[in-house]
């Protein structure tokens, strides 16, 4: 072997490891937050959630004032056309002269009305020969009993009582039997 090629070896390996040498990574010195700027990041975080939180509180309040605003708005879009149909009626009753076609028309209109409250989850409550309940009837007089099976239950209603989806909305006006 020559001498050329030898030193050919050795200059590639001294080149290679005064790369290495040069390359190390430079790790610069992390800058640390004052105590002053540290407290005017955590104010900031705090004065944006607490802005956020009184903007939810009120389109939270908002809209609790729009619903009960409009609660009825559903029921009142379904009577609307019951509205009609009395008006109508009304027209019709004027120039009729037939009295059964009035009565036609008065029980269309009532049947309506019951398919209605059927349908917006309204239910009839029968309360005539049942034992009185005050969470349930509203006595308006006791008379004496017809019999000694109706002491203590309604022997009549005047005025009829409703459930809305199980809770009573209007209590029975009843007689009750002593």
């Amino acid at each position: 072997m020559s001498k050329k090629e030898n030193k050919e070896p050795e200059e590639q390996v001294q080149k290679t490891s005064d790369e290495t040498k040069t390359e190390a990574p430079v790790v610069s010195p992390v800058e640390e937050k004052t105590p002053e700027e540290k407290l005017a990041e955590l104010n900031d975080k705090y004065l944006r959630l607490y802005a956020d939180f009184d903007n939810y509180r009120k389109r939270v309040s908002k809209e609790r004032l729009d619903l009960l605003k409009y609660a009825g708005e559903d029921i009142l879009k379904l009577l609307i056309p019951v509205m009609d149909d009395f008006e109508r009626a009304m027209k019709a009753a004027a120039q009729a002269t037939d009295i059964k076609t009035i009565k036609e028309g008065e029980q269309l209109i009532y049947n309506k009305f019951k398919t209605l409250f059927t349908q917006s989850g309204l239910a009839e409550m029968n309360a005539t020969g049942k034992v009185f309940d005050p969470e349930l009837h509203d006595a308006v007089t006791n008379i004496p009993a017809p019999s000694e099976d109706m002491k203590g239950k309604v022997v009549e209603e005047i005025e009829k009582g409703y459930w809305l989806s199980g809770k009573v909305i209007r209590h029975a006006k009843v007689i009750v039997g002593n």
